[in-house]
């Protein structure tokens, strides 16, 4: 069969294309870590260190926050002079892990690391944690937006913790020292991770108006697979942003990854019901919910037999040759002996244990042969009537509809309580989960100029300490088993389809080989009869009177050629006129 060669390589670039959008998908570009003008701000980039073969030395300088912030840390100089780490034990837990003594310690990434670059991080194992700082001035929710951001690394994976911030009320009785899990808060936000759940938690304190009790409302889950970020061991970048007409949204990575509106996408909602169930309505006795009911006016037929079994023997089955009806199926064990320790007045008589008979092996079976069971073509069952409509349904009950006494209607939850202070207060089993560049503001520009400052120069470094294009190709393939399928045909197809090609030429050249000498025998033979008939032509041929008619009537000779038969009847004529 002959196959042209386009739809090969269209098969192949595509197979090469898929390839290199699953590698470059996580490779960031360098747009990512650009400021709006198109520059890296705060770096010099100089020949030097990156993947074996491109060296860049970077300079790292501290980030400094521009416009309206009401808290910007970077941990750079080493210190937690501001931090106050919490001095209380938590509630409602043992003795010997109720005491906020995890530590914390300011110190550089272990991998990745930007020379002058420090964050705060988590140094211990299953122990509680709590630190938190005092904003520069309270954050108090009227007409701007809220603007949230901070970076996360798992240095060490993460099995069950946390990383998620508080933004603790702005109160008169607000203690740093006393932080601990009850610490009224107005938001928190951040990832979470136990088992196989994966979470980005957004929850919000609000204030019931009637009652005054706080309530805490949890937003949507995330619309993206979340499980890499914990597990790749990068730095990523995690910002909230809560705007005055109650929407919202989350980024991880600057990258939107659930949006939503106070009023619409929490759990529970904002604002109650207007109408409950009345709690003191009953169904009435006579209330009939049944949609179908057996047909009163049916009748069982005479020929119904209820009481014919479901199975019955097969009466054309048949006892195999062979069958073995004398034998047991199972014998007692010929080589088992009693135990030495069997005491029969307290064990009883010993018997040999049952093993499968040896002579049923090649016999088609022992013991006493039954006919096999099979469905009985009279069984119908118990007789029931057929279900005809109710003509007196009435529907499914459902209790009458009261006001609500509890109902409010919140059209403003962003104007939620003030806050004053971050706080992170965590239990984890992992430890070295590292913080980094704290920023809140209400402006989203001075969020994005903070991360190209502070993440961007992260993310560029550890990009390029990526690992070479076949361990990405491993990895990616660990992570998507469906991909060695892409790999196979990218490297197969063309091994099959040189082979499908190629080898039916050779096999034609190698059959042919033993009619060698025979094909040059012909060869020769057809040069030879070419050589004599050329030595024909050129040899010059006597001339006849005919011939010389047709040279000297060339123009005419056309029609000699058709009217052969006057040359030859009127020779002598031609003769005489030549002579």
């Amino acid at each position: 069969m002959k196959l042209g060669g386009g739809w090969v390589w269209r098969l192949l670039f595509l197979s090469s294309l898929a390839v290199a959008a699953v590698v470059s998908s996580d490779e960031p570009s360098e747009a990512d870590v650009l400021d709006r003008d198109g520059d890296i701000a705060c770096l010099d980039f100089k020949p030097l260190v990156l993947n074996h073969d491109i060296i860049i030395q970077v300079t790292y300088k501290t980030p400094v926050a521009t416009g309206d912030v009401y808290f910007a840390e970077t941990f750079d100089d080493g210190s937690l002079d501001r931090w106050q780490p919490s001095k209380t034990t938590k509630e409602d837990a043992d003795d010997e892990i109720a005491k906020y003594d995890g530590k914390w310690m300011v110190e550089p990434l272990k991998e990745n690391k930007v020379p002058g670059d420090q964050g705060l991080v988590l140094k211990s194992r299953a122990k509680h944690h709590a630190i938190a700082a005092m904003l520069d001035k309270p954050f108090v929710f009227q007409d701007e937006p809220l603007v949230v951001q901070y970076e996360v690394n798992f240095q060490d994976g993460i099995d069950c913790g946390g990383a998620y911030i508080k933004l603790l009320s702005d109160s008169g009785s607000l203690s740093l020292e006393q932080f601990h899990d009850r610490t009224p808060y107005t938001i928190m936000f951040g990832p979470d991770k136990c088992g196989e759940d994966y979470k980005l938690h957004f929850i919000f304190r609000h204030k019931n108006p009637l009652n005054k009790d706080m309530e805490e409302k949890h937003a949507k889950r995330a619309d993206v697979d979340l499980k890499k970020f914990y597990t790749d061991k990068k730095t990523h970048l995690y910002t909230l942003v809560l705007n005055p007409d109650n929407s919202y949204e989350m980024f991880i990575d600057q990258s939107s990854v659930s949006r939503g509106n106070l009023l619409y996408d929490m759990v529970p909602p904002v604002n109650p019901p207007k109408e409950i169930d009345d709690p003191n309505d009953s169904k009435p006795d006579d209330w009939d919910e049944r949609a179908k009911i057996p047909d009163p006016e049916a009748v069982k037929p005479d020929d119904w037999d209820e009481d014919a079994p479901a199975k019955i023997e097969d009466p054309d089955a048949l006892k195999p040759e062979g069958w073995l009806d004398d034998e047991p199926e199972f014998v007692s064990d010929p080589n088992a002996e009693k135990p030495e320790d069997w005491d029969e007045e307290m064990d009883g008589e010993w018997e040999a244990p049952q093993v499968p008979n040896p002579s049923c092996e090649t016999a088609p079976g022992c013991g006493e042969w039954k006919r096999p069971m099979i469905n009985n073509p009279q069984y119908k069952g118990k007789w029931k009537a057929p279900l005809i409509d109710n003509p007196h349904y009435q529907g499914v009950w459902k209790p009458r509809k009261m006001m609500n006494p509890e109902y409010f209607e919140d059209l403003q939850p962003f104007r939620m309580t003030s806050f004053k202070a971050l706080g992170l207060e965590l239990w984890s089993m992992t430890s070295d989960i590292y913080f980094d560049n704290f920023i809140i503001t209400s402006h989203k520009e001075v969020a994005d100029r903070w991360a190209s400052d502070s993440w961007g120069l992260k993310k560029l470094v550890a990009s390029a300490n990526e690992p070479g294009i076949f361990s990405q190709l491993m990895m990616a393939a660990e992570e998507r088993p469906w991909l060695w399928i892409i790999y196979v045909l990218t490297v197969g197809l063309p091994v099959g389809l040189a082979v499908l090609f190629c080898w039916p030429k050779v096999r034609q050249e190698s059959d042919g080989q033993g009619d060698n000498q025979v094909g040059a025998d012909n060869e020769e033979e057809e040069m030879e009869e070419e050589e004599e008939e050329e030595s024909e032509e050129n040899k010059t041929p006597e001339r006849t009177l005919e011939d010389e008619v047709r040279v000297s009537c060339s123009v005419c000779g056309k029609s000699f050629r058709k009217q052969g038969h006057f040359l030859h009847n009127n020779r002598n004529t031609l003769e005489d006129a030549n002579k």
